[in-house]
């Protein structure tokens, strides 16, 4: 796995370089095929809060991407922490995978349509209008709302964007309120 690991603000010693190294590269027990793993460690600057040293790991590979972020006094802590994460959302992933052909799994419940309002590309900022802060580009690959709504849980989003495999047009899989899980499919 080619593991890219980074200080943000801050300077990462070799010995939690070489920690982190041989760490990230266990993940691989659980499920082998990880692709590319990103480590961050970075720290906080207010005076205030106890835990400074966070540590973010994003692992990309079986068409999924897992994210975990944890903070601490120390940046070792912060990071064992963060393996302690990734290693439950691996263990949830590969459970998934291999029910996914499961007979009694239903479909996805389709929910409302969203609307969305009031927001600035511009950026301008009007008095009560939503300006777009970040922007991000991805690929989208097709892919089932079953598998959709599991990348939206390895990421701890409360929605994903896709190209829907069954339909071949884009979709959108978000948490409902009640717990369940929408989808939106376009047109």
């Amino acid at each position: 796995m080619d593991v890219t690991i980074r200080g943000r603000n801050v300077e990462v010693s070799e010995t939690l370089r070489t920690a982190a190294q041989d760490k990230i590269s266990r993940l691989n027990r659980h499920l082998d095929g990880w692709e590319h793993a990103e480590v961050h460690f970075s720290e906080e600057k207010n005076p205030r809060i106890s835990d400074k040293e966070v540590c973010e790991v994003t692992v990309w590979g079986h068409g999924h991407v897992i994210r975990a972020k944890a903070a601490s006094s120390d940046a070792f802590t912060s990071f064992d922490r963060v393996i302690d994460k990734l290693d439950h959302q691996i263990e949830k992933l590969k459970s998934r995978m291999q029910s996914r052909s499961h007979p009694r799994r239903g479909p996805v419940d389709s929910g409302p349509e969203l609307a969305l309002g009031g927001i600035d590309p511009d950026g301008e900022g009007a008095p009560g209008q939503a300006t777009i802060v970040k922007t991000k580009r991805f690929e989208i690959k097709p892919m089932t709302p079953e598998e959709a709504a599991l990348q939206m849980d390895m990421l701890g989003h409360d929605f994903y964007l896709f190209t829907n495999a069954d339909t071949g047009v884009s979709a959108v899989v978000y948490r409902r309120d009640d717990g369940n899980i929408g989808l939106i499919d376009a047109n």
